[in-house]
């Protein structure tokens, strides 16, 4: 009898950590990418950065408070002290220095600020292996207390949009869900898309859905089942779909592929300027 007890025990115990683990990639989208890093052809298909090294201009790194009572480090662009800011989601590598330039070059463009959170809290890397690592060790609760911080260092009033590429574009999609009605646009390069219509069903901006359709992970049918997803609850997407592999508007993938991102940041710029109200 004392033998089944605690064979008993051992099940449910191991029922336990599986459900929480599964509630982890099934019921949250960031839990859904995460997990592909459990894919080695996943990873093995992320090759590693090329060299690159940004004198920022304008931008600088800086602390704000975040909720959970720990620091978050941005980089922010302020801007003639408007009152519109788009928020950068970064890509697994973490907060490297083509993110700093992409945002000094997109609050340029734009002439709004930008503010760049950093999700790994200080580390930035170059190989898939510590890639992978940092993006399932990243905490839900963590980096949407970062994002709240952001949302609350904007201010109430503030008109926000969000841009993200990869694990960022998934982050994008759910920081402009936290944003509420403060949140005006969302752009997502290749990342993972809400799956769940309950939360999708509280959005309250245009989306604008940059895929690849050599993208093997963040798939056609993915992109298809989102388009299917939005169009049901009369959310407002709009989708372009390159004929690229994943990750190609990153300057530092040796899959790079300059006409589709040049395309893309168009789109993207377009739809970030039509969506901020004087």
């Amino acid at each position: 009898m004392k033998k089944i007890f605690v064979f008993l025990q051992l099940f449910a115990l191991s029922a336990i950590t599986y459900a929480q683990t599964s509630s982890c990639c099934s019921k949250s989208a960031t839990g859904a990418f995460a997990s592909l890093g459990n894919d080695e052809a996943f990873v093995n298909s992320h090759l590693p950065p090329l060299p690159f090294h940004y004198a920022t201009v304008n931008g600088k790194m800086m602390n704000i408070k975040s909720p959970d009572g720990k620091d978050a480090q941005v980089f922010y662009v302020k801007n003639n002290d408007q009152n519109k800011t788009v928020i950068m989601f970064h890509e697994w590598w973490g907060l490297n220095d083509y993110i700093k330039r992409e945002a000094e070059t997109l609050a340029k463009e734009l002439g709004v600020n930008v503010i760049a959170p950093d999700l790994y809290d200080g580390t930035v890397t170059t190989t898939a292996e510590e890639a992978t690592r940092l993006m399932q060790g990243l905490k839900d609760e963590r980096a949407r207390a970062i994002i709240s911080g952001c949302i609350d260092y904007c201010g109430a009033q503030s008109q926000l949009q969000t841009i993200g590429w990869c694990m960022g574009g998934g982050w994008s999609l759910q920081a402009a869900l936290m944003a509420g009605n403060n949140a005006k646009g969302c752009v997502i390069y290749y990342g993972m898309p809400e799956k769940d219509k309950q939360k999708l069903s509280k959005l309250k901006c245009p989306v604008l859905g940059i895929f690849a359709k050599k993208d093997q992970y963040i798939n056609p049918e993915i992109v298809n089942q989102f388009e299917e997803d939005m169009r049901s609850l009369d959310k407002k997407l709009t989708v372009y779909k390159f004929d690229a592999d994943h990750a190609f508007a990153n300057p530092s993938n040796p899959k790079y592929d300059k006409d589709a991102t040049e395309q893309a940041h168009k789109k993207a710029i377009e739809f970030l300027k039509s969506n901020f109200k004087d």
